[in-house]
């Protein structure tokens, strides 16, 4: 059943309105058509829904998890309720697979190494519509669905926009019908658990699967060998890589239902095995235990996702995940190939395989993938070198996903020439066919050759991955306007002028199924009142809203709406943090992976100058802020560490100092991922976007907030430029340098000691920190913060400090005008219809995969086969 809403009122706000005219609305009555509630998009209730649903649950809480009502415990009855749900996915998840048998569609597949999809429950009973059948049914069985859904551990497989851009996608893949398969890691330890502790962050292990995972299917019958080390045989039938080491991959799918269209697509996630005789035959009788206890040699491969953002760590277990999952999945991709209905009406020719198959990179972890397609080929397939080469760039695409130089994989010859020897000869092949044809085009040109190796001789030889991705697809895109165009300008100039049509754009998007209907009900509800439920699925009709931009009763509700949320979350960083929240204050939220690009410091500086603000004129009007950061730091990056220790202990300061009361407070929300980032973004007011100027390849938690009704305050960087192209500049709050602002003062230089002497408020700041005002125990504890900023800041945080503090300004003078912030806030969800995956899935289809998207519905599990073919003879027509 719903939860019951907080009403809002006016006096809660605690700000002055120039609108009486508005206050009145505010404080008007609903009437019964405002009231009515809008159901259809979390499903409808069936009195036979609800009786089947509840007999589910208790079937499986008697036979799978063989238990009563007497014993049953809160995760019992998540677990029941989630193979209830689950049984409504398998039978369309067996006929969707039916169905792309029968129409023998062009499939592709998403090879990542990360898939940050966060809890599964609540997503697929929306996707299916189920969601208010199983409210109900819950509650007529006593229980608190929230409660249920809390008991779910996040599936953390994924550090930051990386992978939860990759589960953003499979679920727009399944919406828009495409024949879509990820395929990744089944990481038995996910990203790791932040603890705070004084200060600092801690981790601890992500033991996700310690209960089981009710949404995972184990496939040991399509388990496959994988390779390693060995060396490589010459002989007149061509290269044989040979006394290899075999490692198993067994894989774990699960169902990723679309939306209302009975399309279920898999994530293939595969785990490492030792094969029964690993390490045995090198073992004499008397060290059987030790040769079994060194399996986990092998089964490490999968164990823990590497939990860095953004950094690049050349380690061998790195590139053994990286090897292992494309070695195990293009063997998965030439099984299907092979065993099409089409192929089994005669012999298979690889010649269509870039008709039939088209694999996405989604950045260079999987780069590994092209090398070990040619050797599929060639040593294999006993294809010719030109054909294969030719096939495999049709093949491919890669999407790059940064800028940043620590972040861009090479890795060294020593360490390819060891673990995949077969790999580096066919690397190197690659690289002199490349680089005879730059020879022919450029000659002479030798720097040119330098630059578009392969091969970097620079401090030790490396392979450069992102030059392999590059030359080995057919299509390369960045993930915003801006990105790309630097991709294009500056780090792969050479290979764009070279093929300039190889390059594209993609923005990235997210999915608003996860990102409105599931983390903001209320929100989602006021909309389909507004203007219908078809944005669900084409997220340009919020255009509509525009419409309502002065309509007094809608921007009430959307105010009402977000106070809502606010109380709700207010009363969780309270009953979280023990720190008592204004839900009337402006919640100002940077949430992100902590690194020094994305300047959690600058927004910290901030924070102090406010406070100092507040000290110096303890009576001067001031609009009430929260200012909430969260975000994990790398284990081994000192810096972020440090910076979140700053801002916590900036926190501890501000939030106990009786001259600021409630007129701020600073909180750091521990542990962020997907499952918390369901619940402050809808809560939201300002979202913090604060990059230097080209050093954020998109973001995609920009775009989540903007949806959810919050206003951006940014600076002209990744997606941030084409979300004020959509709502108008005037609609967000842009400030700081713009690309070649930086590009020009990385000519001139960056003096850091001129803004410090120059600007009070910035100096005051800093001087607190270096002096331990903050900390007086420890009064140097920051000093690696200062000297960096003051010495070797690259992002440069004092350039934009000034036009920061202004821009805030702004900020705070519009939150006191309830009804101008609000007109602003529906123009920005107005706006947001471009940055769905539905649209950036449907560009990627159409101008990279060659496949075309289909609101064609596949006839569900209780409907005969016959009504599948007949479906499937629609589509070919």
């Amino acid at each position: 059943m719903p939860q019951p809403k907080i009403h809002f009122s006016t006096s809660e706000l605690k700000l002055k309105t120039d609108s009486d005219s508005f206050v009145n609305i505010m404080a008007a009555p609903l009437t019964d058509q405002e009231k009515r509630k809008q159901i259809s998009i979390r499903g409808i209730v069936g009195v036979e829904n609800v009786a089947e649903l509840k007999k589910g649950f208790n079937r499986h809480l008697h036979f799978t998890l063989v238990k009563d009502r007497n014993v049953a415990t809160p995760r019992d009855y998540y677990f029941a309720l989630a193979h209830t749900v689950r049984d409504h996915l398998v039978g369309r998840w067996i006929r969707t697979q039916q169905f792309y048998y029968e129409t023998d569609p062009k499939r592709v597949y998403y090879l990542s190494l990360e898939f940050y999809m966060g809890r599964t429950l609540q997503n697929t009973m929306i996707n299916l519509g189920l969601q208010n059948a199983c409210d109900e049914a819950i509650y007529q069985l006593g229980l608190d669905m929230e409660d249920l859904e809390e008991m779910e551990e996040d599936a953390g497989l994924g550090n930051g926009g990386l992978g939860r851009l990759a589960a953003c996608f499979l679920d727009s893949m399944a919406t828009l019908g495409l024949a879509a398969y990820g395929y990744g890691i089944r990481y038995e330890y996910g990203i790791f658990n932040q603890k705070i502790k004084e200060g600092w962050q801690v981790e601890e292990a992500d033991d996700w699967l310690r209960h089981g995972n009710p949404w995972e299917k184990a496939r040991p019958e399509f388990m496959l060998p994988v390779h390693f080390y060995g060396r490589v045989d010459e002989s007149k039938d061509g290269s044989k890589w040979v006394d290899t080491q075999v490692v198993l991959a067994m894989p774990y799918d699960t169902p990723i239902p679309g939306y209302m269209n009975n399309t279920v697509n898999t994530m293939r996630l595969w785990s490492a095995r030792a094969p029964n005789d690993f390490n045995l035959k090198d073992f004499n009788v008397g060290d059987y235990i030790q040769a079994v206890l060194d399996r986990n040699l092998a089964e490490n491969i999968s164990r823990v996702l590497y939990p860095n953002d953004n950094f690049f760590e050349g380690k061998e277990l790195r590139l053994k995940q990286e090897y292992f999952v494309v070695a195990a999945t293009l063997q998965d991709i030439i099984r299907r190939f092979k065993t099409s209905k089409r192929a089994s009406t005669g012999r298979v020719s690889f010649e269509n395989f870039p008709e039939k198959v088209a694999i996405q990179l989604n950045d260079t972890h999987p780069a590994m993938a092209i090398p070990e397609l040619m050797r599929i080929f060639v040593d294999i397939e006993k294809l010719h070198w030109d054909t294969a080469w030719s096939i495999t760039k049709r093949t491919f695409a890669y999407t790059n996903h940064t800028v940043l130089p620590e972040a861009l994989e090479r890795w060294p010859v020593e360490l390819l020439e060891t673990l995949l020897p077969r790999h580096l000869q066919i690397i190197y092949r690659i690289n002199q066919v490349h680089l005879d044809e730059i020879a022919a085009l450029f000659p002479g040109d030798l720097d040119r050759l330098r630059r578009m190796s392969l091969v970097e001789e620079d401090g030790g030889k490396r392979i450069n991955m992102a030059h392999l991705c590059i030359v080995g697809s057919h299509a390369v895109n960045g993930v915003a306007e801006i990105h790309s165009n630097i991709i294009k300008t500056e780090v792969f100039r050479d290979f764009h002028e070279l093929e300039p049509k190889k390059f594209q754009n993609k923005t990235n998007g997210i999915t608003p199924r996860r990102w409105l209907l599931l983390c903001n009900p209320g929100l989602a509800e006021l909309i389909a009142e507004a203007i219908g439920e078809e944005y669900v699925k084409d997220l340009s009709q919020l255009k509509k809203l525009n419409k309502l931009v002065d309509d007094d009763a809608f921007i009430r509700d959307v105010c009402k709406v977000k106070q809502d949320n606010k109380e709700k979350f207010s009363q969780y960083l309270e009953n979280e943090y023990k720190v008592k929240i204004n839900p009337s204050s402006m919640f100002d939220v940077h949430v992100k992976r902590i690194h020094e690009y994305k300047r959690q410091l600058l927004n910290c500086l901030h924070v102090i100058t406010m406070y100092n603000r507040i000290k110096k004129n303890p009576n001067a009007p001031f609009v009430p802020r929260t200012v909430i950061i969260g975000g994990k730091a790398a284990p081994g990056y000192h810096m972020a560490k440090m910076i979140i220790k700053l801002i916590t202990t900036v926190g501890e300061v501000v939030n106990n100092d009786p001259v600021v009361g409630s007129k701020l407070k600073v909180i750091y929300l521990e542990n962020y991922r997907v499952s918390l980032a369901e619940k402050v973004i809808p809560a939201t007011d300002l979202s913090e976007q604060i990059s230097t100027a080209g050093t954020e390849a998109s973001g995609t938690g920009n775009m989540k907030f903007m949806l959810n009704g919050a206003l951006t305050i940014g600076t002209m960087d990744g997606a941030n430029v084409e979300m004020a192209e959509e709502a108008g500049m005037e609609n967000m709050f842009i400030f700081g340098m713009r690309v070649e602002d930086v590009a020009a003062m990385d000519v001139e230089g960056y003096d850091a000691m001129a803004y410090y002497k120059r600007i009070p408020e910035l100096k005051l700041a800093i001087d607190h920190i270096k002096s331990g005002y903050f900390c007086p125990k420890t009064p140097e504890l920051f000093k690696d913060i200062t000297n960096m900023l003051f010495n070797h800041d690259r992002f440069k945080v004092f350039a934009d400090y000034e036009a920061y503090i202004k821009s805030q300004e702004e900020v705070s003078r519009l939150y006191q005008n309830p009804k101008e912030w609000t007109k602003m806030v529906i123009k920005n969800i107005a706006a947001s219809g471009k940055f769905s995956s539905d649209r950036t899935i449907t560009d990627y289809a159409k101008e990279v995969w060659g496949v075309e998207p289909t609101d064609l519905k596949i006839p569900p599990p209780n409907e005969p086969r016959e009504a599948l073919q007949e479906t499937a003879r629609t589509l070919k027509k």
